[in-house]
């Protein structure tokens, strides 16, 4: 069901049309929007999506799960598994590798648990020795811990424990003798196990499953640096006398097949339609309005979305509605939490203690002490990072506020889905950010609720990332031609480059690691590239926390205004010999931009295509940037304030980008004046980049662009977007897959934007380094529909 929201132009009001009842919570839907749409927001709302509830569809308990796993179950309120459970766990009992892509709070977790408990118990020794394993990886330390604490509390007889940085050295051990069933994250997986796989030889050599938890998370080069530490470990287990079975869990996401056969190089099985019960879950669209505020150029500026959250927190919970409000900084949540408070003590001196905020930082005993307290009714809001999103549970709640788009459609409907546990109706509302993806999004809702269109991309073939990990991997074994097939395709040319540079000595038996290194500290597989700069307390000497050298130009030069960790700290000086930035803590009113020059040449192409006369292509690229000045921006106004030179030198990134180019001819037909086209080609390229996080699981910081009136090495108007990373992250390649779709949302967008001249939430960028000059909104939109072939 849907309630469709119209705007009548002639008077501006806005008509709200509910075509049923909406019980929720006893008032109704219709009863809490209309509190929330006050004459005053009588705009704000774009869409009020309803989802209708969908009944369970159950399935027979598998004959061969044992009888004390499925009574531990019932005992825990499962009486039966849904559908998609137990198909399952049927595939990855018959030995089948499973990709599991159902929504929030599906019971994605039965599918696997069922054939490893089972298996484990049905395997163990006459002596209680151990007969079968299974390795569980997860994203984080936490969804793991929370894992572990629902597997104990079955109360079967499992010997199951976490692995991570926190485990005690008698906890490791415990686990290497006489684990059954271990729960990892992937560093722990590349930096511990599988170097130390001799010693974990009896787990391996009885490993039978392996369960990849919330396998969405693993995306560009990050995701990259995830497959080739699975391939590892495939090829540890081989060397131990195991083939485990693959178990991957995902939220929705674009082609699950797909990203789980990338991910670990096997075959898969998806499952990906969700029969698990659901109540009424209804998601308004909700869209800040313009301030008062002049931004760059003097482009209008939205009201900040952390603003507009506040108020409704607070609205909502004068309500008595027990809500959640996702916010994307830990400093944004306890601002969130703070402003809500303040207008709830105008309502009630009993209303602020109600309120929390909740984020990563704090001690683990004042987290639980929170959640209890949300479970009990004790606050009724809270203001949350995405600590919250993953596996906690927290139930009971009522409805959900989104600080802006977290990214995509899987967390979107991850935080929502905290809301309306057990069956019971939700309302979710996504507040927009001042960004050109927000604003598409509640202006094309469809977007959100169609069919899921962004899909996990990674490069496997990366040699920043392949060449380490082959490096590893023959530390871990002497790597023989059989074994590069495993790498992909371009294995053999990376190890023939490590051979030639001396960190591989080739043999008669194969590939040796000679150095006297660890191999697996030669990759961080969460680093973006380049060497670390420490960020070092200029007071006391600690190192508050690392920078990828890439970014460091650009964030922690002197004078940069520098977030960690909530706090504000003010860079001092930036030494690039040492690795080093100095700070001290600050709150300045202000905030700090980098202006950098920046230059692509292209080094190959790998492919193109032709739109008419215009051209897309995809290769590799060349990107110099030098970092020359800095600007200070009163907040939260935007505002240049101030601008202030540096000297730093010349950075190089060789990467993958794709392009478009539209000949001269072309552009003189379309009657689009020379003087325009820089203004035209430098705005459709800010949208781009800010649209292309739609279709590819990136953010727009992980992606750069470069826009010219004429580029050298094509003589023709050239827009290009590329990988902010060495060696390209999939980025770019999927843009080039999908660009059709890409751009034409880019070009809507544009369009649908309010403003006048272009602003935040269309064509000027927030990373621009030249100040966002010059931008041209209208010319943007023709030189599209030149491309596009549209009017």
């Amino acid at each position: 069901m849907r309630i469709a929201v119209t705007h009548d132009v002639s008077d501006g009001w806005q008509t709200v049309t509910v075509q049923a009842a909406l019980p929720f919570p006893a008032r109704g839907v219709r009863d809490l929007v209309d509190r929330l749409v006050t004459p005053d927001r009588s705009d704000r709302l774009t869409h009020l999506e309803v989802l209708p509830p969908r009944a369970p569809t159950y399935a027979d308990w598998p004959q061969w799960v044992r009888p004390e796993v499925r009574i531990a179950l019932e005992q825990r309120g499962v009486a039966m598994p849904w559908r998609h459970q137990a198909e399952a766990a049927e595939a990855a009992h018959d030995g089948r590798n499973v990709v599991l892509a159902t929504g929030t709070a599906s019971g994605k977790s039965l599918g696997y648990q069922l054939p490893a408990l089972t298996t484990t118990l049905d395997r163990r020794g006459p002596r209680g020795e151990r007969g079968a394993s299974t390795l569980y990886v997860a994203p984080t330390k936490a969804l793991a811990q929370d894992q572990l604490a629902s597997l104990l509390g079955l109360g079967l007889d499992v010997r199951a424990t976490t692995h991570d940085g926190d485990s005690s050295r008698e906890q490791r051990d415990w686990a290497r003798d006489f684990g059954e069933y271990l729960l990892t994250n992937p560093d722990m997986l590349h930096r511990s196990m599988l170097p130390g796989h001799a010693r974990w030889a009896r787990f391996f050599s009885s490993l039978e499953y392996v369960v990849i938890d919330e396998c969405h998370h693993y995306r560009g080069v990050f995701g990259a640096h995830v497959s080739h530490v699975l391939r590892r470990l495939r090829r540890v287990c081989a060397m131990h006398g195991s083939s485990p079975v693959f178990v991957l869990a995902s939220a929705t996401v674009a082609e699950p097949g797909q990203l789980a056969e990338r991910l670990t190089g096997l075959p898969f099985e998806a499952f990906a339609e969700d029969y698990s019960p659901r109540g009424q879950i209804s998601l308004a669209l909700w869209e800040p309005p313009f301030t008062s505020y002049v931004g760059e150029h003097g482009a209008p500026v939205r009201r900040a979305a952390s603003s507009e959250t506040a108020d409704l927190l607070a609205d909502l919970v004068a309500e008595g509605v027990r809500t959640l409000a996702f916010v994307r900084s830990r400093r944004g949540a306890e601002q969130v939490a703070m402003t809500a408070a303040g207008l709830l003590a105008e309502v009630s001196p009993d209303l602020p203690g109600r309120v929390a905020a909740y984020r990563g930082g704090y001690l683990p005993e004042e987290r639980r002490a929170i959640e209890a307290a949300l479970r009990r009714g004790e606050l009724l809001g809270l203001a949350a990072t995405n600590a919250l999103e993953l596996g906690i549970d927290v139930s009971g709640l009522d409805a959900v506020l989104l600080a802006g788009f977290p990214g995509t459609r899987a967390a979107l409907w991850q935080q929502v889905g905290r809301a309306g546990r057990g069956g019971q109706d939700a309302l979710g509302v996504m507040v927009a950010r001042d960004d050109p993806l927000d604003t598409y999004l509640v202006r094309h809702p469809e977007a959100l609720l169609g069919r899921p269109v962004e899909a996990s991309v990674f490069d496997p073939s990366n040699s920043y990332v392949l060449g380490p990990h082959l490096c590893a991997a023959a530390e871990e074994k002497p790597l023989t031609e059989a074994d590069l097939e495993l790498f992909g395709p371009t294995a053999r040319a990376a190890v023939d480059a490590l051979t030639e540079a001396g960190l591989l000595r080739r043999r008669a038996t194969g590939w040796f690691w000679t150095d006297r290194r660890r191999a697996s500290d030669l990759a961080d597989i969460r680093s973006a590239g380049g060497s670390p700069v420490q960020l070092i307390e200029e007071a006391t000497g600690r190192v508050v926390g690392t920078v990828d050298g890439g970014a460091a130009h650009s964030t922690a030069h002197a004078g940069a205004v520098y977030v960690h960790m909530g706090e504000t700290w003010l860079v001092n000086s930036l030494d690039l010999d040492e690795n080093v930035a100095v700070m001290q803590r600050a709150a300045p009113d202000y905030s700090t931009t980098a202006r950098e020059l920046t230059d692509i040449r292209i080094v190959t192409e790998r492919a193109h295509s032709f739109w008419g006369p215009c051209r897309l292509s995809l290769g590799e690229v060349e990107v110099s940037h030098q970092v020359v000045s800095f600007l200070r921006r009163r907040q939260p106004s935007g505002e240049v304030i101030g601008e202030e030179p540096l000297d730093l030198p010349e950075r190089t990134l060789r990467t993958v980008g794709t392009w478009w180019t539209i000949p001269a001819a072309v552009l003189e037909d379309a009657g689009l004046a020379e003087a325009d086209l820089p203004g035209a080609a430098h705005a459709a390229e800010h949208a781009s980049i800010g649209l292309l996080p739609l279709f590819a699981t990136c953010d727009r910081w992980d992606i750069g662009g470069v826009s010219t009136a004429t580029h050298p090495d094509t003589g023709q108007l050239t827009v290009f977007v590329y990988d902010g990373h060495p060696g390209g992250a999939g980025f770019a390649e999927r843009g080039y897959a999908v660009a059709r779709d890409w751009l034409t949302a880019t070009r809507e967008a544009i369009v649908g934007c309010a403003c006048t001249d272009g602003c935040p939430s269309c064509v000027q960028s927030p990373k621009c380094g030249n100040q966002n000059n010059p931008l041209d909104k209208a010319a943007a939109v023709e030189l599209l529909g030149v491309l596009l072939g549209v009017g």
